[in-house]
């Protein structure tokens, strides 16, 4: 499980983070919802170890990582997938898949049968250099991607963003079957609240930086979550 608890975020004296806390569960989607510069992504890169917290501390499968480099987490089975994308665009498809191969021991070096059936593009356009693809193609590369690094924590930064209806349907069965899996726990950062609504086991709104509601599936007030995202 994932434990978020009371992280502070500074960049220099600009405070993104105000003391927030947040769960992940194997086999469950948490969502992060709100408006953009909220510290949604901010959230995820303190989870990965981009940036330092100032205060809290983050744990995973009952340690405290508050501590570690992203390697260090990524060797822990902590998956990223960063808003924008950020695959190599010269390099090829299956190249860029291969990139997911850093924190895994030789004998697992592979790309799993679910990353191309999940996304069968991928399997069709292996030679193909990663800038040629389409926007929505990209990001079924990088989710890819990370899937080759077998995670057992998932991180999502709003990956319908600027993407085709067609491909966003892709995803979320993509999400839908990693969650059923019962092996992976999934932080989703989505502002697109229908998206998030059919995926969800939990959520949480992040506004200016703090969680300002935070409700389980079954407890969820829409009227409640909707107006703190209009906050």
């Amino acid at each position: 499980m994932l434990d978020v608890n009371g992280i502070d975020l500074h960049y220099g004296a600009a405070r993104a983070l105000r003391g927030v806390s947040l769960q992940a569960e194997p086999g469950k989607v948490t969502c992060v919802l709100g408006r953009n510069g909220v510290g949604k992504t901010s959230l995820l890169r303190a989870l990965v170890g981009q940036h330092p917290v100032s205060r809290g501390s983050v744990s995973w499968d009952g340690a405290d990582i508050t501590a570690l480099r992203p390697y260090e987490r990524a060797r822990r089975g902590i998956a990223y997938v960063p808003q924008g994308r950020e695959i190599f665009p010269l390099l090829t498809v299956e190249e860029n898949l291969q990139t997911g191969f850093a924190p895994l021991k030789r004998m697992e070096r592979n790309i799993p049968d679910d990353v191309f059936s999940l996304f069968p593009v991928l399997q069709t356009m292996l030679r193909r250099r990663g800038g040629d693809l389409s926007g929505g193609q990209q990001q079924q590369l990088a989710i890819g991607r990370a899937l080759v690094m077998r995670p057992r924590l998932l991180l999502l930064d709003e990956p319908t963003e600027g993407i085709q209806p067609s491909i966003i349907k892709d995803i979320g069965r993509a999400i839908a079957y990693l969650r059923n899996l019962g092996g992976i726990a999934i932080v989703l950062v989505e502002q697109y609240l229908d998206f998030a609504r059919e995926l969800g086991d939990h959520f949480a709104v992040m506004d200016r930086g703090a969680v300002v509601y935070a409700c389980a599936r079954a407890d969820m007030d829409e009227g409640a979550l909707r107006r703190a995202m209009a906050l």
